[in-house]
Parts: structure tokens; C-alpha cells; sequence
């Protein structure tokens, strides 16, 4: 085995790196508790301008379960092939608000949740950065 295809340890990310790599990407998981039991749920999402993590248009279900509790929303991408990736999570409390589209008066939009970011941690994993294109 090369030198090139020896994977590194894991390094942690600040939070700049944090919220590019965030903004890169657009599934993510949401991980909150039903019953004093952990559940996890992947949701589509968007970075607010600062900072704050956007699920738009969650199921009733959801917003019932997270709204006003503190949650943590993590995205990443790992590679199947030799496990290089990264990973972030946002620890936050989570409270109701407008969607976008419905700020902007859109009929038909639905209300969405805002993760609002208390601590923000990643790591990048392998041998170097994945692409951000940008």
C-alpha cells in the first residue's frame, strides 16, 4: 500500500469549514427523541444566513416532536469505497417558522423548522478534503 492510499485520521473542521461543507449538500438527518426514545429522520434542508439550519415544510408529525426542544441535525457524505467523507453536527433548540415561500406570500406554503445553532462541530475523514465546487 502507497503512501497515497493511506487514509489519515480523522480531523476536526472549524465552523467556517462547517457551514461550506453544510452548504454543499442538501439532505441531512434530524435526530430528536419520541417518548424518551431516540429517532432519526433524514429531511431535506437549507442554511439560513446565519447560520440557522432550515427544514422546510416538515411532516405535522416532526414539528410536533421537535419544536422547542433541542435537537441535532447532522449531514455528511462518506465514500463506500475507502470510507473519506465528511461529517457535521448542529446542537440546537428548534422553534416553528415561516418558510421562505411563504414569507414571500407563495400560497400554499407550508410553515418550516428552524434548528437555531448552539454548537456546531464536524470532521473530515480520510485522506483529504472531498469537492466543494466552490
Amino acid at each position: 500500500m502507497t503512501a497515497e492510499n493511506t487514509l489519515s485520521g480523522p480531523r476536526s473542521l472549524d465552523e467556517n469549514e462547517c457551514y461550506r461543507f453544510l452548504s454543499a449538500a442538501a439532505v441531512g438527518r434530524v435526530v430528536y427523541t419520541v417518548g424518551a426514545l431516540p429517532a432519526v429522520l433524514p429531511v431535506r434542508y437549507r442554511i439560513a444566513g446565519d447560520g440557522g439550519v432550515l427544514l422546510p415544510a416538515p411532516a405535522a408529525e416532526l414539528a410536533r416532536a421537535v419544536v422547542g426542544a433541542l435537537v441535532a441535525f447532522e449531514a455528511g457524505e462518506v465514500s463506500g469505497e475507502d470510507g473519506s467523507g465528511w461529517s457535521v453536527t448542529v446542537l440546537g433548540h428548534a422553534e416553528a417558522a415561516a418558510a421562505p415561500a411563504a414569507a414571500a406570500g407563495e400560497p400554499g406554503a407550508a410553515a418550516a423548522i428552524r434548528i437555531r445553532p448552539e454548537l456546531v462541530t464536524g470532521r473530515l475523514l480520510g485522506a483529504g478534503p472531498p469537492a466543494l465546487g466552490g
